[in-house]
Parts: C-alpha cells; structure tokens; sequence
C-alpha cells in the first residue's frame, strides 16, 4: 500500500472539486445566501413589532448567518471524527491503534480548526442570542453586565455547554491521534450536538417532549450525514487507496441516518403545522423547500448506491497494482457528492431562517397551568382502575427505541436460522418481553401519572430498573450480536467491532465486579432521590430521559453481573454472587423503610406546586411509594435468586457429568489415584513407631 509521503507526492491528477476549500467553503455561502433569503420571506430578521425595543439589524441578521457557520464546522467535526474512529482502515492490527497512523492523524487535523470554529460560533451566538433577548444592541456599554445572566437562560446555556464539548474536542485533537482518541472525541462532539435540542423552539413548544426528541434526532443525523460527507470530500486525497472503503462505509451509515431526518422531520412539521393549509404561509413553504432538498439528497444518495460507488471501487482496483498511480479521481462520485454538500448548504440555511421564525401553530399554551409549565403536560385526572389499560400518552423516543431494539433482535435470530444455527426461543421471549413492559412503562398509566405522584414514580422506578433489566439480561442480547454481526476485514471499526471492544475493555472489568454493580445499584438511588436530580428529572426532559436511562442502565448492570449469560469478565461463584443480592436487599429494603418513615417531601417544591386535587398529601404519598419500593423490590430479588440457584444447579450437574464422562474415558483414574493415596497413608501409619 503507498504512503502517505508517496500520495501526496505523486503527480497523477486529481478533480479539483475534491479539494477541501472549495466542498466546505461553498458549503457555507450557500447556507449563508439561502439564511438571508429565507429570514428574507418570513420576516425573521424583521424588526420586533409595535416600535419594541430590539437589538438592532445587526445582531438580527447576524444570528442565522452566524448558526449557519456553527452548524457547518459543527458537521464537519462529527464527520470527521466519525471517519477517523470507525472508517479509516488500519494497515495492520497493530497498526490500526498506533498514534502515528497517517490518514487518521489527517482526519483529526481537520478537527481542530473545525471544533475551534464551531466553538467560537457558539459562543458568538450565545452573546448575540443574549443581546437579542435583552432587546440590547452590543454597543451598549450597559450590556457587558447582562454576559453573567447567559447561564441563567436555558437556551443559550445549551449553546455555552456544546461549546464547551467543541472546545475539548479541538484540545484534544490537537495532540491525539489514536483510534480510542478519535472514538472518545466522537462522543464528546456527539453531546455537543445533542444538547442544542433543548434550544430553539422546542423548549417552549406545548408538546414539549416530541419537539425536544425530534429536533435532537435531527440535529444529529444532519451532522453524521452531512459531516460525513464533507470529512468525505476534504480528506480525499489523505485517503489515498481507502476512498473507495470509506464511502461505502459512509453510505451505510448515510442511510441510516437519513431514515431518521425524515422520521424526526415528519415530528416536527407536525408539532408546528396544524393543518396542510399552512403550507402555504411562509413557514410552510420553508419546510415544502427544505423537503424537496431531502427527496434531491435521498436520489443522490441511491444513484452513489446504485451507480458512483461501484465505478468508485473500479478506479481503485484498476490503480492498485500502480504505486505510482495516485488517488483514484472517482470524478463521478466527487461532482456528485459536491452537489450534495450544496444542497446540504441549501438546508442549513433555511433551518436557521426557521429555527427564528414563528411557526403557524403557537409554541405555548394559552394561560397554561403550573403542571404544564412544569412537566410539558396538562395535569392528568385521578386514576382508576381502567387507567392501567386505557391511558396512554406517546412518548416517541422511549417507543421507537423499543421497537429498534425489538426489530434488530428479531433481525439477527432471523440471520442465524436462515444459516442454519439454533436460538433459544426463550431468550427471544424474554427480550421481546422486556421492551414491550418497557414501552408500556414509559407509555401508558405509569409514564403519565409517575410525572406528577411519588408513589406512580416509584412504580415506574421498580419496573424500570429491576423488572425489565431481568427479561433484557436473559435475552443475551450480546451473544447474539457477537453471532450475527459480520467481523470487517478491512481494518475499520463496526459494530462487532465495538461490542467486542467493550467485553475486553478494562472499564467493563470494573464496573462487572458484582460488588461495584451493587454498590452502584443502590448508593446511585440514595443520591438521585436524596439530592437535587430528582427534582431536575421532574421538571426538565433532559433530566427525565437521563433518570429513566440510568435506571434501565443501573438495573441491568446489577442483574448481569448475577445472571447474565453474555461473555464478559470472569464471573463469581454462584455462592458469592447469592451473598452480594442478599447484602443488596437489605440495603434496598432500608431505601424504602427510609422512605416510609421520612419527614422531609422529596423532589424539592415540585409537588406541593402542582397540588394535584387526587393527592392531598404528598408526604403521605411519599411514604406509600416508600413501601412500594420495599414490598415490589423484593419480588424481583427473589427471582433473581432464584435464577442464581437454578444456574448454580446446572453447573454442578455439568460439572459432575463431564467428571463422569472423564472417568469412563480413563477408568476413573482420579478416583484411582485417590485410593492409591489413601491406601498410602495407611501404609506409613501402620509403619510408623507409636
């Protein structure tokens, strides 16, 4: 394989379109062009009405262009980083980690100026969204005191925190070069792009939560698709004979993620568009544009799939026999791609434009109640017994993750009979069984009245974290993965790939030591109830989302490190691991006699707040959640024990049927030997003067 030093000596010519200025560059002006002429049509950058004090044009037409800027080098970052920890092959399997490795070192020269720019353009935007907010031109000498308040507004905090992930990113870059790095790194910037969700439109919308999960999917597959794409076409030529792996690495990936623009798209419009008729208001036809560049960039992208791809590994293999021959000119793919990358541009810009436009349906409730403004939604009524199986509240996020996990599993069983291999109908069972209690917690009765009760919280917590962890574990979900998943011989980094990394990894060698698992299992409940984060997970939807993460996460820490049958470090005797559930009963059941005998109201002021008629006493409330903790936890620990025992069962009997099988083989040789020394024994003593 050629050098790096070679490529780039090599004279052979090269599209000029692939050169890195002209694919970003062209990028942004026509984001740029296309912000300016969609603020233009809505009125975006219009003066406030009724003579209001604004900011001034400045700072109004200055925030869309300046968010064009950030969304661009934002994309580029991921793309790069995405390309560099997961699609650049390694040469060799030493090689593929070593700190030196050229083209990903390349990549992660990209990041640098990309994270540094993205940061400075977040944080410019925060400044101006701070002046716009104020109705304070930045000239204003008053306005330097107002730069402390910039954490206190929640979207313009967002945008200082995933400026803050761009800005350790770009640090980092700087100096690292390994595939961890860029893989560490890819997650980092990963959070700096999810965090904006809570920006924009989404944090005052009245149907909160589907806005909040449908503008993060789509801030994220926005940047892994057209970051992609341009990390594609800036590192063509550091690439060298890897392009034509690399792009039909990227293409997998591509597809996948516009799948998710389009479903999180399709969210959107819906929160803000009440019927087909406001297509027609400015906002409307925005959308009508930014979906004919969707439907363009989806054609594109099947013709590289059917047409630009195959010529692409053609002109590689037809110059891989020549080291001198360069990088492989794949005109088509580039011209093509580099259309792309424009139509990109195209709908970055009108997404700023949109982002500051007032959509036809109102973003608030009229007059809305204090649950309402807390929680996102209208309080619901007293429950009855019906409610358990007539009330249900969609929650997107919770429901399509359900149904992805359900859907792959199902996909990978499907794949090990079609060749012929075997999988326990059970372990299918018992997955499918876990997401679906999963997607009725979240759903339905519990997901509705476990936002604004304690003791429906509480039944939630139970199901979440030891009820459907249980069904999960028995699914073997890894085994599975680690049977399906085709290994890649090419040096990149998939998902086998990635599940194997994570058994082998140190860090699971830690967290799997069933006394961590424990301990992290039951002092995370008494720091999450006993402190702040219950009340942030009540009023905030990112703090719901991570509560009901680390409850499902937690949960299934502790019961597979008991009974998980997925490899992973060595496991303890089923002895032991009976000693750490009993140790953690006990402790589970202290967290719910603490509960039924407390004084202090949990959650802060949340509660007593919303004065839900249905619950005169949150405090009376909270001590009957209390005992559903200490009653409904003890059931899931003794199946737990239960499992454990069967498993200590069925190691004994495995063990004593290959000892038998062994002894039929050498004529019980074992047995023999022991005898023998026995009978040695009783030699000597016999021998030895009394």
């Amino acid at each position: 394989m050629p050098t790096l030093q070679r490529e780039r000596s090599s004279t052979a010519p090269v599209d000029r379109l692939s050169r890195p200025a002209w694919a970003v560059a062209a990028t942004v002006v026509v984001g740029l062009v296309a912000s300016v002429l969609a603020a233009r049509s809505t009125g975006a950058a219009a003066p406030l009405p009724g003579g209001l004090v604004d900011a001034g044009p400045g700072v109004r037409w200055a925030l869309p262009l300046v968010r064009v800027v950030h969304d661009v080098a934002a994309a580029l970052t991921v793309g790069c980083l995405l390309l560099a920890a997961t699609m650049v092959p390694g040469r060799t399997r030493k090689a593929s980690a070593a700190l030196d490795e050229p083209r990903r070192a390349a990549a992660l020269r990209v990041v640098v100026p990309a994270a540094f720019v993205w940061a400075a353009a977040g944080v410019t935007g925060a400044v101006l969204g701070l002046a716009d907010a104020a109705g304070m031109p930045l000239s204003d000498p008053a306005f330097g005191g107002l730069l402390p308040e910039l954490w206190t507004i929640e979207t313009l905090r967002v945008g200082v925190i995933s400026a803050g992930c761009a800005f350790v990113v770009a640090s980092v870059a700087a100096v690292a070069r390994s595939r961890a790095a860029a893989l560490s790194l890819l997650v980092v910037a990963t959070v700096g792009v999810l965090v904006l969700g809570l920006a924009g439109h989404a944090g005052g919308s009245a149907d909160h939560e589907t806005a909040v999960n449908s503008i993060a999917t789509h801030l994220l597959s926005a940047a892994l698709w057209v970051g992609g794409l341009l990390a594609l076409l800036v590192l063509w030529r550091s690439l060298g004979d890897a392009v034509g792996v690399v792009a039909r690495r990227y293409s997998s990936v591509a597809l996948w993620c516009f799948v998710a623009l389009g479903v999180s798209g399709v969210m959107n419009a819906s929160v803000r568009l009440g019927s087909l008729a406001d297509l027609t208001t400015p906002y409307g036809v925005l959308l009508v544009v930014k979906t004919l560049a969707f439907v363009v960039l989806g054609l594109a992208g099947a013709w590289h799939r059917r047409v630009t791809l195959d010529r692409l590994d053609a002109d590689v293999a037809s110059r891989g026999a020549d080291a001198d021959a360069g990088v492989p000119r794949g005109r088509l793919f580039v011209r093509l791609a580099v259309g792309e990358t424009l139509v990109m541009g195209l709908a970055f810009g009108v997404a700023t434009a949109l982002a500051r436009s007032q959509p036809p349906v109102p973003e608030t409730e009229p007059n809305p109640s204090l649950t309402m403004a807390l929680t996102g939604y209208p309080p619901p009524p007293a429950p009855t017994a019906l409610s358990w199986v007539t009330a249900w509240r969609v929650e997107w996020l919770f429901l399509a993750t359900a149904l992805l996990a359900v859907g792959l599993y199902v996909a990978g069983v499907v794949r090990l009979r079609r060749r012929g291999d075997a999988w326990p109908v059970l372990r299918a069972v018992s997955w499918v069984a876990g997401w679906v209690l999963f997607a009725y917690a979240t759903n339905g009765v519990l997901g509705i009245y476990g936002r604004v009760a304690f003791s429906w919280h509480m039944t939630l917590h139970m199901l979440e974290a030891m009820v459907v962890p249980i069904f999960l574990v028995l699914g073997a979900p890894v085994t599975l993965a680690l049977r399906t998943l085709r290994p890649r011989r090419d040096g990149t980094l998939g998902p086998r790939e990635l599940v194997l990394g994570l058994v082998h990894s140190p860090v699971l060698k830690v967290v799997g030591n069933p006394v961590f698992a424990a301990a992290f299992f039951f002092f995370s409940l008494v720091v999450f109830y006993w402190t702040g984060l219950f009340e942030l997970a009540l009023t905030t939807h990112t703090g719901h989302l991570l509560m009901t993460a680390h409850f499902v996460l937690a949960g299934y820490l502790f019961a597979w490190v008991l009974i998980g049958v997925d490899p992973g470090p060595k496991r303890w005797s089923p002895a032991f691991r009976l000693i750490v559930l009993f140790a953690t009963i006990a402790a589970h059941a202290f967290f719910g006699v603490a509960m039924i005998t407390g004084t202090t109201l949990l959650g802060g002021d949340f509660f007593p707040s919303i004065a839900l008629p249905w619950v005169p006493d949150p405090l009376a409330d909270q001590r009957f959640g209390g005992g559903v903790a200490w009653a409904i936890g003890e059931l899931p620990s003794l199946v737990l024990a239960l499992v454990v025992a069967a498993q200590w069962f069925r190691t004994d009997k495995a063990e004593s049927t290959r000892r038998d099988r062994r002894a039929d083989r050498d004529g019980d040789a074992e047995l023999a030997a022991y005898n023998e020394r026995l009978a040695a024994l009783s030699r000597r003593d016999e021998h030895t003067p009394r």
